[in-house]
This record gives C-alpha cells, structure tokens and sequence, in this order.
C-alpha cells in the first residue's frame, strides 16, 4: 500500500468521544445488569448470550489480533484470517491496524520509555503504582501515539483482504451488538428481550472482555512469577488473569518467546488458545504453528531462577 499519509495516526476528538462511551458505558451497564437481576436472577439463555459473545470475542483477540495478525504465531485460510478478524473487531478494542501497532510498540518499547501502557513509568513507591496501573489499564487509550505507529503494520495494510475487512470495523462492532440483541428479540418475542440480548450479550460482554485484555496490561506487568528472564520488561505470570484470559496471563512467557503460539508453556499453565489453535492445526486449519521445542525452554529456564515480584 503505497497512499501517501496512510501511516499517519493521531487520537482525534471523535475518537476520544467513542473510546470513552465504549470504556465506560459497558461498566455502567454491567451495574445495571446486576441490578436487574438482583433478587430475581437472570435466564440461562441470556447468560449463554453472554458465554457464547464472551468466548467467540474474546478468542477472536487472543488468538486473532494477538497471536495470528500481531505475532505471526501461524499461518491459516482465508477463511479463518476472516473469522479471527471479524470478532477481534466485535471486541470493540479498536481497529486490527491500532490494536496490532500499539503491542507490537508494547514489545520494541516494553516497560522502558516509549511503551504505551507501562504501569512503571511514574517511579517508585504505592502512588507510583497506582498512577501506572490506572494509566497500564485504561488511561493509555486516551493518550497521543506517535504519528507513524501505523508503520508498524505496513504487513497488515498490504494484505488487500485484511486492509478492507478491518477498515470495515464499525460495521462489526454494530453486529456484534445487534446480534445477541435480535436473537434476544427472537427468544421472547419482545422488545424486552432485544434490551436484555443487547445488555448482556453487548454491552456486559463487552466490559468483561475489555477489563480482561487490559488486565494483561497491567497485572501482568506488576504481579505474578517471573520464570524466565525477560531484559529489563517486567512481564509476569499471572495466574488468574491467565485463566479468564484463555491463556494471554502467562505473559511472561510470551515475553520471552513473543512468536509462540502457545502461552502457557509449562505443566499445569492451561492457555485455552493454544488448545483451539492445536485442534485447529490437526484438522488441517492452520500450519506452520511456531512454538518453543521443550528443549530449548528448559535451557532457558535453568539459566535463571525463578523469582516473585
């Protein structure tokens, strides 16, 4: 792609109006979701809604935007670079192109000056970190990126497919809102249930996933187990975050081996994505699925003792 300015990327004030009503509308409407349901319960169907939005949104960014498009993890079809690209998008955290550029900046940069969301760069002590753990988690999004970010995924932009699918991405963020809403409509055969489709399946999913993926931000980069020596990031293993991400909170280990396509790389680490990416490279979906041998991770990890931060 050869259109002059096409890398050039600034947060314009529409964008800071639309990242805030999706950081804080979601939240909002997990509050009244509880409220809703306080005393009464909520229908099973809604939570499946909400399971099944959860899971297919979620996957579509740790294993599409993260592991596939970001890291180049494996290879797969047309078809599957579609699927991973369309629920990475109803994720509603940004476009492929900014999501991409942002953490492959997080890892040229990582916790040193340049990183975009560092929870250490404010100093020392308790306020530092609560400072850079706010800013870690959701503040970056709202800071200035350098103007040529977007040249760090000049890959992406040359890939006809890829470049008019993710351009379309309002698009699928409305679906993925409108899709649990209208099947909820279908459900009851009301508006009732278009709202309660559009809640939990919309906007709850939504908080759920975003304060999930930052978490790996944040957390991930101030408590849990350091295995393997990773310079000067301070990229951790965290356990919890590691399982309601589907394996991003064994971030450490990603740390050390950025292109694998498995996360959790040691007994008892379960990384739900690599368990689909596995399956799917023994059906024949993906190829060329790069992962450290055993070999070379017990080397690394005899080199360094591990250590709690």
């Amino acid at each position: 792609m050869t259109v002059r300015g096409i890398y050039k990327y600034h947060i314009t004030r529409p964008e800071k109006i639309l990242t805030a009503l999706f950081v804080f509308v979601p939240p909002v409407a997990l509050i009244c979701a509880v409220i809703q349901a306080w005393g009464e319960g909520v229908d099973f169907f809604y939570l499946s809604l909400l399971g099944i939005f959860y899971m297919l949104t979620g996957l579509g960014i740790t294993v599409g935007f993260h592991r596939y498009f970001t890291h180049g993890s494996f290879k797969t079809s047309p078809l599957i670079e579609t699927i991973l690209l369309v629920c990475g998008s109803a994720a509603v955290e940004k476009d492929v192109f900014k999501w991409c550029a942002a953490h492959r900046l997080h890892h040229q940069k990582s916790d040193v000056p340049g990183d975009p969301h560092s929870p250490h760069s404010f100093g020392s002590g308790g306020w530092a970190i609560c400072k850079g753990f706010v800013h870690a988690h959701v503040g970056w999004l709202f800071t200035i990126l350098p103007k040529d970010i977007l040249k760090n995924v000049s890959d992406l932009y040359e890939k006809p497919r890829v470049r008019i699918i993710g351009k379309l991405f309002p698009l699928w963020v409305l679906l993925g809102l409108l899709i649990p809403a209208i099947t909820g409509a279908l459900y009851e055969h009301s508006w009732n249930g278009f709202f309660l489709g559009f809640l939990w399946g919309g906007l709850v999913r939504i908080a759920l996933v975003h304060h999930v993926t930052w978490s790996t931000n944040s957390v991930c980069h101030i408590w849990g187990d350091r295995p393997f020596n990773t310079r000067k990031d301070r990229s951790t293993n965290n356990f919890f975050c590691a399982m309601f991400s589907m394996g991003e909170g064994w971030h450490n280990n990603h740390h050390k081996y950025p292109r694998s396509a498995r996360h959790g790389l040691q007994p008892g680490e379960f990384d739900l994505s690599w368990s689909l990416v596995h399956l799917c490279q023994k059906l024949g979906w993906v190829w060329d699925v790069k992962v450290p041998s055993q070999t070379e991770i017990q080397v690394a990890l005899s080199s360094k003792s591990s250590f709690r931060t």
